[in-house]
């Protein structure tokens, strides 16, 4: 065989430059395209952020496919105002702004809120210095992992260097001590029982569903004897209520309410605080309530303050336009490639949202256990878009509503077939399941079957097995560890 050169012609799809950005843009997070945005910044000298407060088209452009419209070539004339070519249209003017502003995120650490207190404590350098420590040693849930001769250990050249000596065991304690006192309670806990022990030691509400009067000293007072032994609270932990009962000598009704005192203690009493480095989740889209003479439906908008307002710098526009062999030509195609990409990316998040908001009607108004089955494939058909396309747009994307924020891909959700031929989502059966577990007899709780068994009681079929998994998904405890006094 003997290797020879020829020629030969054929077909194949090539991803042009423009095409590839507007599909990575697409699929980017608000957060990720704000990064993104402000590298293009920094690197095209052509475009900056417009000065208008308008932001994006607030209706997405009807029969426009994105992964087409990307690929269209620019228009080669260079003349344009900065209007022409910004990433912001007009501006829809909605009541609910003020509404949105309320709902955003305001992040705090742990260790801000902690030192904010520690600021108004009457403190030498001394022990303020190791106050810090000991806050900043403290893991995302409060506790004090390492020891106090450990981190003693880590700061001991420090404190030798600028108090003159290292700290003694009394400074260790009373450093401690003070990290202790500091709200929320249960905060510079070394393990799970000294967490527990601290918040009954400065007990000063009273847990959901407990009476005020229950509370009482002898309440406490037991609380406390389950709590500081290791033994009484594995045997509360394995629902041992009438071991628990001779062993503590003490009645049922008793036992009852300091275990309903102890359930309202947090294990993990600095988790309800956003690290300072946490990200708020930034919506793309808001939905809300649309009400007319002959509808009253739920639409959805975009997040103005998510859409970056870009805009081509007028001078150098100019100059270019003046002598169109200027260097900066690429450049000014780039700038204006980025715009249009980015433009493009909302309009489409817009439109995909629309057609999940006009499929999950019923959810807005009468929240999950109303949600009905949703693929890709549909709202894919809606839009006229690939099914890629929609889970691009879907993935790490936002819609505030009424009912909290969630991803659009929340909105999607298998479905399990009813008798009467029609079709139920997971979604709905989970809710129906959380509404169950919420209004059972604690005494008596509902087994896995007995779920099974109601639903097939309503025409849907769903097995043991689905049930567990979704009870699981759901974070229910079994049969068995729901039982309660």
């Amino acid at each position: 065989m003997k290797p020879s050169l020829g020629l030969r012609t054929s077909q194949q799809l090539a991803l042009t430059p423009q095409l590839q950005q507007s599909i990575r843009l697409l699929q980017m997070s608000t957060a990720e395209l704000e990064q993104e945005v402000d590298r293009f910044l920094t690197e095209n000298p052509l475009l900056e952020m417009a000065e208008s407060n308008t932001g994006a088209t607030a209706e997405a452009p009807e029969g426009q496919n994105a992964e087409t419209a990307a690929a269209e070539t620019a228009d080669d004339g260079l003349a344009g105002s900065a209007e022409s070519w910004s990433s912001s249209g007009s501006r829809a003017n909605h009541d609910d702004d003020d509404w949105w502003e309320s709902q955003r995120i305001q992040p705090i650490g742990l260790r801000e809120h902690l030192r904010e207190q520690a600021h108004s404590l009457k403190l030498s350098d001394r022990d303020r210095a190791w106050l810090d420590t000991l806050i900043e040693s403290l893991d995302d849930d409060g506790y004090l992992r390492d020891s106090l001769e450990e981190l003693e250990e880590s700061v001991a050249d420090f404190f030798s260097e600028h108090f003159g000596d290292r700290l003694d065991p009394d400074e260790l304690i009373l450093g401690l001590k003070l990290l202790q006192s500091l709200d929320p309670r249960g905060i510079g806990a070394r393990n799970l029982q000294e967490c527990l022990l601290l918040q009954l030691e400065g007990w000063h509400a009273v847990p959901p569903g407990a009476p005020q009067a229950a509370i009482n000293d002898n309440c406490l007072a037991l609380s406390k004897k389950i709590v500081g032994d290791m033994a009484h609270l594995n045997a509360l932990g394995a629902k041992d209520f009438n071991g628990l009962c001779q062993t503590l000598r003490c009645d049922k009704e008793s036992l009852r309410q300091a275990v309903l005192l102890i359930q309202g203690l947090n294990p993990k009493p600095g988790a309800a605080f956003l690290e300072d480095a946490a990200e708020s989740i930034v919506p793309d889209v808001i939905a809300y309530r649309m009400s007319t003479r002959k509808s009253n439906r739920w639409q959805v908008r975009l997040n103005e303050s998510a859409v970056p307002r870009l805009s081509i710098n007028p001078l150098y526009a100019e100059l270019i336009r003046q002598e169109r062999a200027s260097s900066m030509t690429a450049q000014l195609q780039e700038a204006r490639w980025v715009i249009k990409n980015i433009q493009q990316r909302f309009d489409t998040i817009l439109r995909v949202s629309q057609a999940i908001a006009i499929e999950q009607q019923e959810f807005f108004e009468h929240g999950e256990i109303a949600m009905r089955p949703l693929v890709l494939r549909e709202i894919a058909e809606r839009c006229e878009l690939h099914e890629s396309t929609v889970s691009r747009v879907t993935t790490n994307k936002y819609m505030l509503t009424p009912r909290g924020t969630f991803e659009l891909k929340y909105f999607f959700t298998s479905h399990v077939r009813t008798e009467g031929g029609g079709v139920a989502s997971s979604t709905a059966l989970q809710a129906k399941i959380r509404q169950w577990v919420a209004e059972e007899d604690p005494r008596r709780p509902l087994s896995d079957q007995q779920f099974s068994d109601r639903f097939a009681s309503e025409g849907i079929q769903v097995a043991r097995r689905t049930i567990a998994k979704y009870r699981e998904a759901l974070k229910i405890e079994p049969v068995s560890q729901r039982k309660k006094l």
